[in-house]
C-alpha cells in the first residue's frame, strides 16, 4: 500500500513557497489511521528541514506508548527540542477513552511562551474534573505495575494487528498497512471501485453505511472521515472489540508465542474481530458477484438483493 509519510524534500519545497509566513508542521507519530511509525532517521531528516526553514512542529504523540516495540519509538521533542511542542494524554496509552486529560511539553527555553499559555488556560478553560486529575496522578507514576500493563497491552495490540493485517490481506486486491503501533490499520478497497459503483455505492460514507446493515453488521471509518477524498474507498479498521479485562488476564495466564497460539488467542479472545473481518470478506464477495445493491430512501439506507 502506497502510504506517503512526510518527505523532507517535499516539506522544504512547501516551506519555500510559504516564504516568510509562519510555518507549523503537525506531525502525528505513531500515526492514526495507518499505525505507522517514523523512525529516528526519518525524524532527523524532517528536523533538519524544520531548522533550516524555521518550522515549528506540533508533535502529536498520543499513541507513543502503544508502539509494539517501544525501543523503536523516538519523540520529535528529543530530535528537535528547540522547535517542538509535544502533545500527549491518557486516553490511548492507558485505555481511558473517557478520561480526556492531555498535556503539552514546550520547546526548550520557551519560558515566556509558557507564561502566556498559562494566562490563556486560566481564563479560557475550566479545570479537568477532579476524579480524572486523581486518576492521572496514579497513571503518570513510574511503577512495575504500569510497566507490566504497557508491556501486556502492547503485546495484545500486536497480536490483534498481525491477525487483522493477515486476514484482510487475504482478500484479493486489498492493500493494508502493517502497523508498528496503535490499534488501527488503513485498508484500501479501491480495487473494488467499479463493482461498488455498479451497486450504487459511490462514496466511502456509503461503503461504511453498507457494511453496517444486515447481514454484515460491521463498523468501519470511511476515508472521507479521515480527510481523504469522498470517492476514496479506504477505511480505518480498529481491532479492539473485545473484553479488555478478560483478554488481559488470558494473556498474563498464557502468553501466546507461536503463530498457532496467537491465532488461537485471537479466536478465543476476540471472536467479534474474527467475525467482523469475515463479514468484510463476505461483503466484497457479494459486491464482486453483483448480488447486492445500495438503495437510498428519504430517511434511511439499506442493502437489498439484486
Amino acid at each position: 500500500m502506497q502510504i506517503k509519510k512526510i518527505v523532507p524534500n517535499d516539506l522544504r519545497r512547501l516551506a519555500l513557497r510559504l516564504q516568510d509566513r509562519q510555518k507549523i508542521l503537525i506531525l502525528n507519530n505513531p500515526n492514526n489511521p495507518t499505525g505507522l511509525l517514523y523512525d529516528r532517521l526519518e525524524l532527523e531528516e524532517i528536523a533538519d528541514v524544520c531548522r533550516e526553514q524555521n518550522i515549528i512542529v506540533l508533535s502529536d504523540e498520543i499513541y507513543a506508548q502503544t508502539t509494539y516495540d517501544f525501543s523503536k519509538f523516538v519523540s520529535m521533542g528529543k530530535i528537535y527540542p528547540e522547535g517542538t511542542f509535544v502533545t500527549n494524554g491518557l486516553s490511548k496509552s492507558h485505555a481511558a477513552g473517557g478520561y480526556r486529560l492531555g498535556y503539552v511539553i514546550f520547546p526548550q527555553h520557551a519560558n515566556d511562551l509558557k507564561l502566556q499559555f498559562k494566562k490563556i488556560l486560566a481564563t479560557e478553560y475550566t479545570a479537568v474534573s477532579t476524579p480524572i486529575q486523581h486518576a492521572a496522578v496514579a497513571g503518570f507514576e513510574i511503577s512495575k505495575e504500569l510497566d507490566e500493563y504497557f508491556e501486556v497491552t502492547r503485546g495484545i495490540h500486536q497480536i490483534m494487528s498481525e491477525y487483522t493485517h493477515h486476514a484482510l490481506s487475504e482478500i484479493d486486491g486489498i492493500k493494508v498497512t502493517r502497523p508498528d503501533a496503535t490499534f488501527y490499520l488503513l485498508a484500501d478497497f479501491n480495487v473494488f471501485a467499479p463493482d461498488l459503483q455498479k451497486a450504487k455505492i459511490y462514496t466511502s460514507q456509503k461503503l461504511s453505511e453498507s457494511l453496517m446493515v444486515h447481514p454484515y453488521h460491521t463498523a468501519i471509518v470511511g476515508g472521507d472521515s479521515l480527510v481523504l477524498e469522498r470517492t476514496d474507498f479506504s477505511a480505518r479498521i480498529a481491532y479492539v472489540d473485545y473484553d479488555g479485562a478478560k483478554v488481559y488476564q488470558n494473556y498474563l495466564n498464557n502468553k501466546p508465542k507461536s503463530s498457532a497460539e496467537k491465532l488461537e488467542f485471537v479466536k478465543n479472545s476476540a471472536p467479534k474481530i474474527v467475525a467482523g473481518i469475515e463479514m468484510i470478506k463476505r461483503f466484497f464477495d457479494d459486491i464482486k458477484n453483483n448480488s447486492i445493491k445500495y438503495s437510498q430512501a428519504k430517511s434511511s439506507s439499506m442493502l437489498t438483493p439484486s
